[in-house]
């Protein structure tokens, strides 16, 4: 199993920029100018398109800006083609139909305010340059065979310069070799010709990467002769010969390079058979991260140029008749090149400081300062200001002093410039830092946390944490120049709230941050290695633990690579599938598990093998032969031999020992080995009885244990560690436990174990006081004063001497109970259910312990209502050490409450402060206690109710909403009344008979309406029937009743004969062809309820010869006495009130209007007819036919 881990990569950039802040100046302060963006020093432009020259810069107040071009002031506004962008010095030029050469120069920007002149670099502008290769005709070259040649390049000059490259006519690139490459110059180089070197293409290409050209030489044509031809018109012939460079010349030849440049050295030789050529350093070697070789070994590429490199170089050519060498000698020179550069500096009225500009070269540069872009020497004398070489010092600098200054560095190679400006203010500070700002770091891991600033002077920056009780300096913090607090390794106790402050002499800031220590993404279970055979599934497991605030991502990867596309790869949330597995997916899977902050990963192989059934993989035989060699006092070298693997690699061998001397019989694992070794050196502790013995490890599963070893004694000796888990605390209020984890026999080192235990109290005694113990775990200290910090150290010791200086550990007596209870305890009721209590944290001294926490005591001592009873309940809530106030929710409202707080520490409770009083306010009520409807009559109901058990307050009165439901449990309109609040039943009447009613009722206080209780009533029917039924089971009540009635069976079974009759009738007479007249229908039905069916043509109302092959169906007539019509298109309109003006003829065509039911019998028998639960019911004499 491979495994890494990572952690985030870029913390270490992120620690330097947190340090590395160059001093900002707020921009709503006076400041001069600073130049924020330039172009480059050497600024080469595309012909094609506009010339843009960037100058920006900021200052308060905003500066201007313009420009010089070749010493002089370039004056924008004379030239139509120039513009300025706006709040900006960018110069943008419109090369339309102009000449670009017009405005090649060089260019220098100003920016300037009241404050002071910055200025820019010279920007040397230049067009770029692609000229066409000048017309020449090539003669043909006739070459023999095995001597060397030159093709010349000699590309047109570019700006910049042209890449060459050799490519045929159909611009493939030509082979290059150790016999044939191009040099640095272009050229093509043989260093002899072979017979297919013959051809008529050679063509040499010069791209130009500015504008993306590409311009071509003449074709160049080659032919190469055999040895036995007639040599007409040749360059010579060939045979073996020694080799010669054919660049450079001569022995020794020498090259200067710029520092940070790339140094190229060459060497072409030529001879037969072709030269190999090396390289080598005179006096070193090469910069291997530096250092490459290209065109086969020809060249020697150095990037990044130091002084270091300078020196003599050697290329030797070689082939089986000689060698030859030539010596380069190397001296590199350097532009000025910045070793500090002057930053900006801010000074109060009557400091001091000092600009530095450091810079190199070689030669050395010269330094000359600047002001204001003015060269200082011309300035007027300043007795505040002196320049001394490479540093300006100020002394007593005065308001108004204010100005940039510009220092150069300059030699034969180049030049440097950098503004920084001296702004002379009183300000008080200010941090820049955001507030409130969270920082998440890992635990173990380091954390930051900013606290940027400004202030003129410049303020000091102390830290505190949580209760500011003091300042945060010391191990484990550290405090940078630029107020950055550093923790080394972050722990959950260091999460919390932290506090900057920063100070002058003019005035005090200070902001808050927090810290958040996240716990580190582990992964628990990590996949592993798995041998499975072609076209079946496998499953590699990755659990992994992080912190719960993090979101985290996981990935997997195969061979460093995404998986591949294929649904055969199913990712699950802690797991892998593969299956049909192939030989293709063979290879190494990793899980990647990603949060915000960090993450972590597990690797695992997978090797795929062909299905062999006769194949078993079994676990390995137990190794055999275990052989102690190399026995020295602290280690021994164990050697075995494998046991057979049964067809399954062994991946690792586990060793194990066992201590016949301190736990005889109990097997420990010592360490393990990889599959691949049989030996083994092992670190062994004094004063244990050594047994080995080795297990082994492949696919399938651990073997069993080998043979034990013999016995391997190793010798007494004094402890080499102390015992862990020290403490120091205490049980009672004048005593010191000191506490231990004891050390095992194995810890030891030798018999006669014992403790020394040391004791002082921190920061009073000079002198430890100590005792020695054996057998126990823990020692108490007596007549120690009351949680005062102590100072304790706990020394092994056995017979053969002191184990290493222990570790001093802080711990603290016990703890009393606190002597004092909270003062100026006061309470600020919010609202009818919540209030703010406030009290005066006690005295640290008075607490006694560790500060845990205040408890808040509260209880209803009674309602402020009369008739709401007396109860009390005492609740308490808990707040941390670093509060002095607390929210207590839940209270009831119109109710006198009573409380105390108490201060509490890891002892227990202190005195409770005297008891306060105070009244929460009114609030709604609560329900109506109950709702009863009483006395149902035809057209009235009497509803009564009892007041709410929680009143809230004083009682204003009732609401009471009702409304109807019809059977179809559609409501009616919302009728409301209110009621006076020392009522307790109302009677309304005027209601509709046979009606069911819906009712809502609260009761209302001065702060509104309580909740809603709900009941359902409906008036009795003539029969004096009544029903009562909660809103979702009325109708299902209603008609169980009516269906239990004699009467009522009796009724639904002569309906359903005459129906039946009357259907066979129906049936009978359309076979016929018969004819209905519909307008008589409507005149013979008097109650549609009652009268469904028109007996003399047996008609429902409407008719459709289009239904003659429709099943029979139930037909439910609606209360309001109209026939709906079926879903079919073909059934004819309703002929209602509102059903249609048309009438039918008989073969169904439309002749004219025909008057339907009056709107008066609607009203008066259909609406009510709806509403009342007749005993003839529709819906059930439907359900029975």
């Amino acid at each position: 199993m491979e495994r890494t881990r990572a952690r985030a990569t870029v913390f270490l950039m992120l620690f330097l920029g947190h340090l590395s802040n160059a001093l900002e100046v707020p921009l709503d302060l006076p400041q001069p100018p600073t130049i924020t963006h330039q172009s480059p020093k050497d600024f080469i432009i595309d012909p094609r398109e506009n010339i843009v020259i960037h100058c920006d810069a900021k200052g308060k107040p905003h500066p201007s800006f313009s420009w010089t071009r070749n010493g002089t002031h370039f004056d924008i506004d004379q030239d139509p083609k120039v513009t300025m962008r706006p709040h900006s010095g960018t110069l943008v030029v419109d090369i339309s139909g102009e000449k670009v050469e017009s405005y090649e120069g060089v260019y220098q920007c100003t920016a300037r305010n009241e404050h002071g002149t910055a200025v820019s670099n010279n920007i040397v502008i230049r067009q770029s340059r692609s000229p066409l290769w000048s017309k020449e005709r090539n003669e043909p070259i006739i070459v023999q065979e095995g001597v060397s040649l030159v093709l010349q390049c000699r590309p047109p000059a570019g700006l910049p310069p042209p890449i060459i490259f050799w490519m045929n006519i159909n611009f493939q690139r030509l082979p290059q070799s150790s016999r044939v490459s191009q040099a640095l110059n272009g050229d093509l180089y043989f260093s002899n010709v072979l017979k297919e070197d013959s051809r008529n293409d050679y063509i040499c290409y010069a791209r130009f990467p500015h504008t993306q050209t590409i311009q071509q030489k003449q074709p160049i044509t080659v032919t190469v002769l055999n040895r036995k031809c007639v040599r007409v018109l040749t360059y010579g012939s060939a045979e073996e010969r020694r080799p010669t460079f054919l660049i450079p010349s001569g022995s020794s030849s020498s090259k200067m390079v710029l520092r940070g440049q790339v140094l190229e050295l060459e060497c072409i030789a030529e001879g037969l058979p072709t030269p190999e050529v090396s390289w080598s350093k005179v006096s070193g070697e090469f910069p291997a991260k530096r250092t490459s070789f290209l065109h086969f070994q020809k060249t020697l590429r150095i990037v990044d140029v130091s002084e270091a490199d300078a020196g003599e170089y050697r290329c030797t050519a070689r082939n089986r008749l000689a060698s030859v060498h030539h010596t380069i000698r190397v001296t590199v020179k350097a532009a000025p090149y910045w070793i500090s550069t002057p930053r900006n500096l801010v000074l109060a009225p009557r400091e001091r400081g000092n600009l530095i500009c450091r810079a190199s070269g070689t030669p050395k540069p010269t330094i000359t300062w600047a002001m204001n872009g003015i060269p200082i020497e011309s300035e007027y004398s300043d007795p505040s200001r002196k320049v001394e070489g490479d540093t300006i010092i100020f002394e007593e600098v005065q308001t108004g002093s204010s100005a940039v200054y510009q220092c150069h560095a300059s030699n034969e190679y180049g030049y440097l410039l950098s503004n920084a400006f001296v702004n002379v203010l009183s300000e008080t500070p200010r941090v820049l830092t955001p507030a409130n700002k969270v920082y998440q770091v890992i635990r173990n891991s380091r954390a930051l946390l900013d606290c940027s600033s400004f202030g003129s002077p410049i303020p000091k920056i102390t830290w505190f944490k949580d209760s500011r009780s003091s300042t945060l300096d010391g191990d484990p913090y550290v405090l940078h120049e630029n107020g950055t607090l550093e923790i080394h390794v972050a722990q959950a106790l260091n999460s919390g709230k932290y506090t900057c402050v920063a100070r002058n002499s003019l005035g005090i800031s200070e902001n808050h941050v927090y810290l958040e220590v996240k716990e580190p993404t582990r992964i628990l279970k990590q996949p592993e290695y798995k041998v499975v055979q072609r076209n079946r599934n496998v499953v590699f497991e990755c659990k992994v633990k992080h912190d719960p605030s993090l979101i985290p991502t996981m990935t997997w990867v195969k061979d460093n690579g995404e998986l591949p596309d294929d649904e055969r790869f199913v990712v699950d949330s802690d797991s892998l599938t593969i299956t049909d597995v192939t030989e293709n997916d063979a290879g190494t899977y990793t899980c990647i598990m990603i949060t915000t902050l960090d993450q972590d990963s597990a690797s695992a192989e997978l090797t795929v093998v062909a299905p062999t059934p006769a194949i078993v993989y079994e676990q390995p035989d137990p190794p055999t032969d275990l052989e102690l060699t190399d026995q020295k006092p602290r280690s021994v070298q164990l050697t075995w031999i494998p046991g057979d693997e049964h067809n399954s690699p062994i991946h690792m061998f586990v060793i194990q020992y066992a201590d016949s001397l301190h736990h005889h019989g109990h097997w420990h694992n010592l360490t393990v080995v990889p599959g691949s070794k049989t030996t083994a050196h092992l670190k062994l502790s004094p004063y244990v009885h050594y047994t080995f013995r080795v297990l082994a490890l492949n696919a399938v599963g651990l073997s069993i244990p080998s043979l034990p070893s013999r016995v391997y004694k190793t010798n007494p000796s004094a402890p080499d560690e102390n015992p862990s888990g020290v403490d120091g605390f205490g049980t009672e209020h004048d005593n010191l436990v000191i506490s231990w984890k004891p050390m095992s026999g194995h810890q030891a080192n030798g018999p006669g174990l014992q403790y020394k235990v040391m004791w002082r109290q921190k920061d009073v005694d000079k002198e430890w006081t100590s005792v020695t113990v054996a057998n126990v775990s823990k020692f108490m200290v007596s007549g120690t004063p009351t949680f005062t910090p102590y100072e304790v150290q706990v020394q092994a010791i056995n017979d053969y001497g002191i184990g290493p200086e222990p570790a001093v550990v802080t711990g603290h007596s016990g703890e009393d109970l606190p002597m004092q209870a909270p003062d100026t305890v006061q309470v600020l009721v919010l609202n009818s259910s919540l209030a703010e209590v406030h009290w005066e944290p006690v005295p640290p001294k008075t607490v006694r312990g560790r500060l845990k926490g205040y408890k808040v005591y509260y209880w209803r001592e009674r309602s402020l209502h009369k008739h709401n009873p007396h109860h009390v309940e005492q609740q308490v809530l808990t707040f941390s050490g670093n509060k002095s106030h607390g929210m207590l929710p839940g209270l009831q409202p119109y109710s006198l409450y009573l409380f105390n707080v108490r201060v509490f520490n890891g002892k227990g409770e202190g005195p409770a402060s005297s008891n306060q009083q105070f009244e929460t306010p009114e609030g709604v009520p609560g329900r109506p206690s109950f709702l009863r409807i009483t006395n149902p009559n035809l057209d009235s109901l009497t509803l009564e109710w009892g007041p709410p058990y929680d009143r809230n307050g004083r009682l204003t009165g009732y609401t009471l909403k009702y409304q109807t439901v019809n059977i179809s449990d559609v409501l009616g309109p919302v009728e409301e009344l209110a009621l006076p609040a020392n009522e307790t039943s109302v009677t309304l009447i005027n209601l509709k008979y046979s009606t069911r009613y819906k009712f809502y009722f609260n009761a209302k206080t001065g702060q509104g309406a309580g909740p809603v209780v709900t009941e359902e009533a409906a008036t009795i029917m003539d029969e004096g029937m009544f029903l009562m039924r909660p809103p979702s089971v009325a109708m299902a009540a209603r008609q169980v009743d009516i269906a239990t009635q004699g009467w009522f069976i009796g009724l639904m079974c002569a309906i359903a004969l005459l129906i039946l009759v009357l259907l066979i009738i129906c049936f009978i007479q359309r076979n016929k062809g018969g004819k209905y007249p519909v307008k008589e229908k409507e005149d013979a039905h008097t109650d549609p309820e009652f009268q469904p069916m028109k007996e003399d043509d047996c008609t429902f109302g409407e008719y459709s010869d289009t239904e003659d092959h429709k099943p029979l169906k139930g037909s439910r007539t609606p209360s309001n006495g109209t026939v709906h019509r079926d879903n079919s298109d073909d059934s004819l309109v309703d002929y209602g009130g509102d059903g249609g003006d048309g009438q039918f003829n008989e073969d169904g065509s439309f002749i004219g209007q025909y008057s339907g039911k009056s709107s008066a019998r609607d009203t008066a028998g259909g609406h009510e007819s709806s509403e009342a639960p007749s005993p003839v019911n529709t819906s059930a004499m439907n359900s029975f036919v």
